[in-house]
């Protein structure tokens, strides 16, 4: 007798292809049969109407502090989610050690929110191993910025010989102790510093152990074909998979020339046999640290040193003329503009009022020049400011979707305080919703996009498929009834329109109520 069998619905089995009728029994929370008159089971389930595809997985998010808070699955499961991972954009809250770890902390806090003593931030293997009995999956690549910050701080610009050992050793233990794969944030200080060859340097200790290795490229704008060049050079010569993050072209002088153009080289990479892979989010506005205005160089030495910069008038003077002839750095204010550029998260009760706004406006509410003010609000929150940016083109986000080596994140950040990004609570709804609702996206494309394609990319073992033997991770729900429900001004609405959402074979949502469940457990790389 199976534990489960979940009767009469139509199968999106995460392969791509057109849904099938099928029944899907599971025992031992794994998946035990697949087809008609299963025989007998403890618990029927009935998805008569409706669609059972595999639980969705992003492999994108930084809820690297948040899993730990009281009510972390709730927004992740009304949409479908059963597998996140956390740890991107070389950004990861394990392991963090020795003399700059306060630093490494501050550097984080607008992307994670703060941690507290909860949060195991020492090793990776304390990490994972706090992340049991979940209510969802919880994985972590780990971040080589915080691991370059934790072992030279964020003044180093360039690393010696045993730097780099230390880094590429702290990477192994990481990786020995579970993390699935190595982030990679070459906009963000510190890993901005590196030229091309220390990268490869650093990342040669991957070669040919198909590590996966995610990558927020050096730029993301003008520069992009560049940047991606760059990854593809690198992954070639150390032989490692590489995998694009929220891969996009900022700026409306690039939007529909430079993704083509990107497409275009990841095919011929592949062809000539790169694994690459790229993932997208469903959104045209980003979410990130204001800091990210300002050029790479200005950003070392970590918060307090880019705050001294930033009360300095000679050095705003270099920097405003910087920003305004643009050129030499991925400069966002320069292509989408200072009305393009919200400020959702501040600390300071003097700020809050401004909460929402652009920096145009708050600029014109405070009588500045939008740069003084971008400048003293950096300032006044230690440099703790996020941003809501709209940087990208529809256009380019669904040539995105169609390849069917792309797979759907939400790059979502969990501030403790101020307003989201809708992705947080939206973004697998808003595929099924938006872009399979208008018919951009065949249902059996959108489902692989957030299940198997995501699952291969990071070597997600028993994940992605509905399949004999895989995980008892599952969603059952009709897809015109699911519904994103967040907007960017009333972010934390959740998502709604998942039936039943299992995980491990047990239900964390159950007839469109959540249940409690905690029967998610650590992903473990080749667990």
């Amino acid at each position: 007798m199976y534990d489960t069998i979940i009767q009469g619905g139509l199968v999106a089995d995460g392969g791509g292809g057109t849904p099938f009728p099928a029944d899907v029994a599971l025992s031992g929370g794994k998946i035990a049969a697949l087809g008609r008159d299963l025989g007998p089971a403890r618990t029927v389930i009935s998805a008569a109407g409706r669609v059972v595809a595999p639980g969705f997985i992003d492999i994108h998010r930084h809820a690297d502090g948040a899993v730990f808070r009281p009510d972390f699955g709730r927004l992740e499961l009304a949409q479908g989610l059963t597998t996140i991972v956390s740890g991107n954009c070389g950004l990861s809250a394990a392991p963090i050690d020795g003399p700059y770890r306060q630093a490494v902390l501050d550097y984080l806090v607008p992307i994670t929110g703060e941690m507290g003593r909860e949060v195991p931030t020492g090793s990776m293997g304390a990490y994972l191993a706090a992340c049991e009995h979940m209510p969802l999956h919880t994985g972590m690549l780990v971040g080589a910025g915080t691991v370059r910050a934790a072992v030279a701080g964020y003044g180093c610009t360039h690393m010696d010989a045993s730097q780099t050992r230390a880094v590429q050793e702290k990477l192994e233990r990481a990786l020995s102790e579970g993390a699935l794969g190595v982030s990679l944030g070459l906009g963000y200080a510190p890993e901005c510093f590196y030229t091309t060859e220390e990268l490869a340097a650093v990342l040669e200790v991957l070669s040919d152990r198909d590590i996966p290795v995610t990558v927020h490229m050096r730029e993301e704008g003008d520069g992009v074909c560049e940047a991606l060049e760059e990854m593809l050079d690198i992954a070639g010569r150390c032989r490692v998979p590489v995998h694009i993050s929220h891969l996009k072209a900022m700026g409306r002088r690039n939007w529909e020339e430079k993704i083509p153009r990107c497409i275009q080289l990841m095919e011929q990479a592949r062809q000539a046999g790169l694994d690459v892979t790229c993932d997208v989010y469903p959104y045209t506005a980003g979410s990130t640290q204001l800091i990210h205005i300002l050029p790479p160089d200005f950003l070392a030495g970590g918060t307090e040193a880019i705050t001294r910069r930033l009360a300095d008038p000679e050095q705003r003077a270099i920097l405003t003329e910087r920003i305004r002839s643009g050129g030499d750095f991925d400069n966002i204010a320069g292509m989408v503009g200072w009305e393009n550029i919200l400020c959702s998260t501040f600390s300071q009760p003097e700020n809050r009022a401004y909460q929402g706004m652009s920096i145009q406006d708050i600029a014109e509410a405070q009588g500045k020049d939008p740069f003084s003010c971008a400048y003293d609000l950096l300032v006044s929150e230690h440099c703790a400011v996020t941003m809501i940016d709209f940087i990208t083109a529809e256009s380019d986000i669904r040539r995105i979707l169609s390849l069917p080596y792309s797979a759907v994140i939400s790059d979502s950040t969990y501030p403790v305080q101020g307003r989201r990004h809708p992705r947080v609570c939206g973004t697998c709804a808003r595929i099924l919703e938006k872009y399979v609702g208008e018919g951009t996206l065949e249902l059996g494309r959108a489902v692989a996009a957030m299940t198997a394609v995501p699952a291969g990319a990071l070597r997600l073992r028993g994940k992605g498929r509905v399949a004999v033997g895989m995980d008892g991770d599952l969603t059952v729900f009709d897809p015109s009834a699911v519904r994103e429900n967040g907007t960017y001004a009333h972010p934390d609405r959740l998502a709604s329109g998942m039936d039943w959402v299992l995980v491990a074979g047990v239900p964390a949502i159950a007839r469109g109520q959540f249940t409690g469940a905690r029967s998610g457990g650590a992903l473990r790389r080749g667990g």
